[in-house]
């Protein structure tokens, strides 16, 4: 039993240590040397837990010692901006500081509406009937209630 809690405790240590660099200007995951506080060549649970004790302190804008929805929207919000801004500097190939339809990053390499449509396009005619668009909602439901983690994520 004292493994599991010290385990759960180390890994939420990492986790909120990797979150509190995030807090930071740079947003970049810390490094070994900014995790190990002390210098000494080795991380402690200590260590990471004060990692993550300051990422929440950061985001506790008023210092009360608790985390209202709206200190969290600000540090989502934060991190929103941040990561526009780098997805349209990696992205502008026309340099105009805004993104068309044509410079989007497209996931897989491919264009994902036509692999979509090609799945569901069962006689492969190249029009969807009522009856294959009927079809594919229901896989999409059932996927969902499987509960894959992919959907009804509250």
């Amino acid at each position: 039993m004292k493994s599991k809690i010290l385990i759960a405790a180390l890994l939420s240590g990492v986790v909120l240590a990797a979150g509190a660099a995030q807090a930071d200007n740079h947003r970049e995951r810390p490094d070994f040397a900014t995790l190990d506080l002390n210098s000494d060549g080795s991380l402690s649970l200590e260590e990471l837990q004060a990692q993550g004790q300051a990422r929440f302190a950061s985001v506790d804008a008023n210092g009360d010692g608790g985390l209202s929805a709206e200190e969290l929207i600000a540090a989502a919000g934060e991190r929103a901006s941040d990561r526009a801004a780098k997805m349209i500097e990696r992205h502008d190939e026309n340099g105009d500081g805004v993104l068309q339809l044509d410079e989007m990053p497209r996931r897989g390499g491919g264009d994902r509406a036509e692999r979509m449509f090609e799945r569901v396009d069962a006689d492969g005619d190249g029009a969807l009937s009522q009856e294959e668009f009927e079809t594919a909602k229901e896989r999409r439901g059932e996927r969902g209630e499987r509960g894959d983690g992919k959907r009804n994520r509250g």
